[in-house]
């Protein structure tokens, strides 16, 4: 396949997680909308190096594989936190949270 498909399809991707970030109200959804920009760049990247026949993209998708998991690890103590405290994960009801 050529790269310019792999790089439409995360494009696509990538348009698809800023949707579901922008329209979703509740926690978990935004948070998968994220992590599928996240594969999604992980994608382009990938692409990318295999295109140019460099490792320089893999090492840059490794490093943002383990960014996601960090992001995991705080966006679901943070839910858990909202869940704890209110009944729903609604982000728009979760105002007590701001600075």
């Amino acid at each position: 396949m050529p790269t310019t498909a792999y790089l439409l399809l995360g494009a696509f991707l990538f348009a698809l997680g800023a949707a579901g970030v922008v329209t979703r109200s509740n926690a978990l959804s935004m948070l998968v909308s994220v992590e599928l920009m996240l594969n999604a760049v992980n994608l382009t990247f990938v692409a990318s190096a295999r295109r140019f026949a460099e490792l320089d993209g893999v090492i840059v998708a490794f490093f943002v594989i383990a960014v996601a998991a960090a992001e995991v690890a705080v966006g679901l103590a943070i839910v858990v936190d909202i869940a704890r405290r209110h009944v729903s994960v609604d982000v728009d009801k979760a105002s007590d949270l701001a600075g």
